[in-house]
């Protein structure tokens, strides 16, 4: 069967993505993402192999989709880094999905059981957590976080925040308080934290 066009399957990744998201690996049956992309099952089969393969390429285009997104960051003043990673952590404010984030789902769901899910999550993660190490790096040159302070574990913060934030707005939390959280994890590594509700200015330990 003749591959399809390239924005043929680029439409049908995306309706795919979103199947997944919504029920699960294991919660979508072929004919759900036949129904959801409105291609036959010999159709979805010829272009894409079975369910494990077109799934497989939802999640890695799903992942390298976010990395880039991220890596975008990188560039602007050192002085401005710290503000980019705000930005960075309240971006699911500005659109959140119910659904939540792919990456996550397939982790929770599959990577203690798919050695393909767990390397390849495993490597968008690792790949965000070294975009907020050398988002760091560029606030410490700028003199915004202290020089001595463990670059890439301050990313992992701003890290583990980013994703936590997100399971968060999937369940619901109000976005004020996402939003001061979000301003928290930034403040905390910067050597001076904004002032929050009055109180005292302090200087963050190494």
């Amino acid at each position: 069967m003749a591959r399809p066009r390239k924005f043929e399957e680029h439409d049908v990744v995306v309706a795919a993505r979103r199947q997944f998201t919504e029920t699960g690996y294991h919660g979508t049956s072929v004919e759900d993402i036949s129904r959801a992309t409105g291609l036959s099952k010999g159709s979805l089969y010829g272009a894409f192999g079975d369910k494990e393969a077109l799934f497989q390429r939802v999640l890695d285009d799903y992942c390298t989709a976010a990395e880039e997104s991220a890596a975008t960051l990188l560039d602007g003043p050192e002085d401005q880094a710290l503000e980019r990673l705000r930005s960075w952590l309240l971006a699911p404010l500005d659109h959140v999905d119910r659904r939540g984030c792919l990456l996550a789902r397939a982790t929770a769901e599959l990577a203690w059981e798919d050695d393909a899910v767990a390397t390849r999550s495993l490597a968008a993660y690792e790949t965000l957590l070294d975009t907020c190490r050398r988002l760091v790096e560029q606030a410490q040159r700028a003199g915004l976080v202290d020089p001595a302070a463990d670059a890439e574990a301050l990313g992992g913060v701003v890290l583990a925040t980013h994703r936590g934030l997100e399971a968060l707005g999937k369940a619901g939390m109000d976005p004020e308080t996402m939003k001061r959280i979000a301003g928290a994890a930034v403040d905390g590594i910067a050597l001076t934290a904004a002032p929050v509700r009055g109180r005292r200015r302090r200087t963050a330990s190494a």
